[in-house]
């Protein structure tokens, strides 16, 4: 038997590290004992760690809850055969956000007490991001119709408003009194405008250059007048640039979405929160759309968090988790963002949720994403 020169042996092995390394895919090696052994540089990035900090170390000190990955280790180990598992949750010690990966676990060495195996992770939570958007808005689509039919019924009592609110203004000496009539007109007359765009067929905004920051200002003083004992947050991005939107549809979408957290919150005295905050983003896929720049508005609140019985139809008319909600306030909402190009999103748990409506800044700088992949 000729024996391999040490020096080459370890060129071999430098070699086949630099080929993990250019993997896409992470790869880890882990023994019975669930001690990680090596992991690629795929696996440092997914997972926010170094192979320095983490080699030699347990699953259970990278892994916050590991005991499904542990399960199918132990499997793959007692039977000496491979396993695989899609959509398996994961949350890395070095991240804050649940990782949603497919794995793949196969026997490495031999079956004695220190046999490994080759564990395989790939990031599946891009795919199941563009799932979910594809289901909200395929929702928008089946809630319009409904939507304007109530938008229908709506008109005809607005404008008996409008104008017992102009024949009050007149009776009225007191010019303080006479602001609250001109509040009713004026809301009356937004209201209005709105249903008649909700009428349209599909009628594309009254885009005007917009300063985001202004609409939430004014939605924060309505929002705070409907429940003082709620505190609300500011968390601006002053960078954020103008945008190109309809002033009376984003306004009742972003309103329709605060008033659903401060409501979830109904009983919170002086412990309910929400946050309001804005960024700009880059390179954001919305469905089969990927757009150079995205407006992303938050709402961020500390309530009991969406039913999880509600989550895959929350966007429908009629779908509510309140007993005296109408259910219309998030699907009007999604259908006027997505008159903009945009989408609102969520992710909910008790304690936190948080809304995020994203709106391209200019739609046709958007990409095909099948088409750029």
């Amino acid at each position: 038997m000729v024996a391999v020169p040490r020096i080459r042996m370890e060129q071999t092995m430098t070699d086949l590290q630099r080929i993990l390394d250019h993997l896409n895919t992470c790869v880890l090696l882990v023994d019975r004992r669930h001690v990680i052994h090596y992991l690629n540089a795929a696996a440092e990035t997914l997972l926010g760690v170094s192979r320095n900090q983490i080699a030699g170390r347990t699953i259970s000190e990278l892994l916050r809850d590991p005991c499904e990955l542990a399960s199918i280790i132990d499997r793959a180990l007692d039977t000496w055969q491979p396993y695989a598992r899609r959509e398996l949750s994961l949350q890395s010690i070095g991240s804050t956000e649940d990782l949603i990966v497919d794995c793949a676990v196969s026997p490495f060495e031999d079956q004695s007490d220190s046999a490994t195996v080759l564990l395989e992770i790939t990031d599946a939570t891009q795919h199941q991001r563009i799932s979910r958007e594809t289901a909200l808005i395929n929702q928008v689509g089946g809630s319009r119709l409904m939507v304007r039919q109530l938008a229908h019924e709506i008109k005809n009592p607005l404008g008996g408003l409008r104008g017992a609110a102009q024949l009050l203004e007149r009776q009225l000496n007191d010019a303080s009194m006479r602001e609250y009539t001109s509040i009713i007109i004026s809301e009356a007359d937004r209201l209005k405008a709105l249903v008649d765009s909700l009428l349209g067929p599909g009628h594309a905004p009254h885009k005007e250059q917009i300063n985001v920051h202004e609409l939430l200002q004014h939605v924060r003083q309505l929002l705070m007048a409907d429940a003082p004992d709620i505190l609300i947050d500011r968390d601006y991005d002053p960078s954020l640039p103008m945008l190109e939107l309809d002033r009376n549809q984003l306004i009742q979408a972003i309103l329709n979405i605060g008033r659903n957290a401060v409501q979830a919150m109904q009983g919170m005295q002086n412990t309910g929160r929400l946050i309001i905050r804005t960024r700009a983003l880059t390179g954001v896929s919305i469905g089969t759309r990927r757009h150079r720049l995205v407006a992303s508005i938050q709402f961020e609140d500390n309530g009991p968090g969406v039913p999880e019985h509600l989550q895959d139809t929350l966007f429908y008319p009629f779908v509510t988790g309140r007993a005296e909600g109408t259910g219309l306030g998030l699907a009007i909402a999604q259908d006027l963002v997505s008159r903009h190009g945009g989408l609102i999103e969520f992710e909910s748990r008790p304690g936190r949720t948080v809304f995020t409506l994203l709106l391209p800044f200019d739609s046709n700088d958007a990409a095909d994403v099948h088409k750029t992949t």
